[in-house]
């Protein structure tokens, strides 16, 4: 399955980094020390907090259009993909 959700991310105040949080997927949160690694960060985040709601309700939000967000000074938005791979119960 292939999930395509926006991700806010805010520069650090103190370095280069920046702090990643998913406004649909609740305290879903990332971190990095670039933009780089706070983009891969936030797909390792995102993926962790779907596969868990998945294998506890099977209710994924659904996504929210980027024009509805609302962005503060230096904040912008990147969609990030997640794909998972759903394997057959082993009971």
């Amino acid at each position: 399955m292939t999930f395509v959700y926006p991700a806010v991310f805010t520069p650090h105040e103190k370095d280069n980094g920046f702090h990643v949080e998913f406004p649909d997927l609740e305290c879903c949160e990332a971190d990095g020390p670039d933009l780089e690694d706070a983009v891969e960060n936030a797909r390792d985040a995102a993926r962790n907090w779907i596969t868990a709601e998945l294998e506890d309700t099977c209710e994924i939000p659904p996504s929210t259009h980027v024009d509805d967000i609302e962005l503060k000074e230096g904040m912008f938005i990147k969609n990030i993909m997640v794909i998972i791979k759903l394997l057959p119960d082993n009971d």
